[in-house]
């Protein structure tokens, strides 16, 4: 029977929950806390493999995006299934994959705001009234399916310092002043704990690659202003062939303090926000299937830097 269930909307309970249950029944992969949030949930890691090529794997950075962390969620137990199975995935062996790179996953970097979404947090508790009350300054926004934040109201996605003043003033513009639903970029960067807790345990890494994982769209992002990667574009070339997504630039308005951006200014090396799905967020679960086929390619050819034959980036 399956581990990870992508038939009901996760949790923040219910995503540790299979994380630990997925490292009991496969020994071979490991867990930790890299965080808490102002809330005390766990910001919890699931990592598979042993080899040289480290990657990161994100998800879940906007609550009302949850179905990112169960598209890591099912690509980890699956992954390790194969690997004690002596078996494939997307048609690489799983042990050679295993050993070639070491994927680090941290499928819930918003744990806080997936709860208020997905019904964790209950009407009537202090946390969901409280959450209401700032939804309030933003009536045009639906409540609390619209949420993106954290529970303080500061969107993690725009907590990064790579351009962040500009994002700052770009959403000002837009009214977005004050702590609300979405697109509050904070009072600085990296003042909330998930987006520093990430940051720091992407700097302890030392990652070749990130994903970040996002809805909707179907479209790759993979550069930041002028940075030029050696690579990267080529690798996002594989990427949309494999998934059927449009590899694109990223709005301008959209362009800056995201994660990837953040990552491809620090360290000048592929970085890539994946779009899953269409429609409005959330996206509905009967997506999934489809959402987890498109994207099975890019997440192992990402692990290997490329496709099977190819040349590492």
């Amino acid at each position: 029977m399956a581990i990870v269930q992508t038939d009901i909307p996760i949790t923040s309970e219910s995503c540790d929950r299979m994380i630990q249950q997925i490292v009991a029944a496969y020994p071979f992969c490991r867990t930790e806390v890299i965080g808490t949030t102002a809330f005390q949930r766990p910001l919890r890691t699931l990592v598979i493999g042993n080899g040289p090529r480290k990657v990161i794997y994100s998800a879940s950075h906007h609550a009302n995006e949850w179905i990112t962390s169960l598209v890591l969620l099912k690509f980890g137990e699956e992954l390790a299934q194969a690997i004690s199975e002596n078996g494939v995935i997307n048609g690489i062996e799983a042990k050679e994959l295993a050993d070639a790179a070491t994927i680090y996953m941290v499928p819930m970097v918003d744990p806080d705001g997936v709860d208020l979404v997905t019904g964790a947090i209950p009407p009537g508790s202090v946390p969901y009234e409280t959450a209401r009350t700032l939804a309030e300054f933003y009536p045009n926004i639906p409540f609390p399916e619209g949420w993106k934040a954290n529970l303080l109201g500061v969107d993690l996605n725009l907590q990064y310092p790579a351009g962040w003043l500009q994002a700052r003033e770009i959403k000002f513009s837009q009214g977005f002043t004050r702590p609300g639903p979405r697109d509050y970029v904070g009072r600085a960067p990296l003042d909330q704990l998930e987006s520093r807790a990430l940051a720091g345990y992407t700097e302890y890494i030392d990652p070749a690659l990130v994903l970040a994982y996002h809805t909707q769209g179907e479209v790759i992002y993979w550069q930041f202003r002028d940075y030029e990667v050696p690579g990267a574009q080529e690798l996002g070339e594989q990427f949309a062939q494999v998934s059927g997504y449009e590899l694109a630039d990223t709005p301008f308005e959209s362009s800056f303090a995201g994660y990837k951006d953040w990552f491809i200014q620090q360290f000048r090396k592929p970085g890539y926000t994946i779009e899953v799905g269409l429609g409005e967020n959330p996206l509905p679960l009967e997506q999934f299937e489809q959402i987890y086929r498109d994207n099975i390619g890019i997440l192992t050819i990402a692990a290997l830097g490329g496709q099977p034959g190819g040349a590492a980036t």
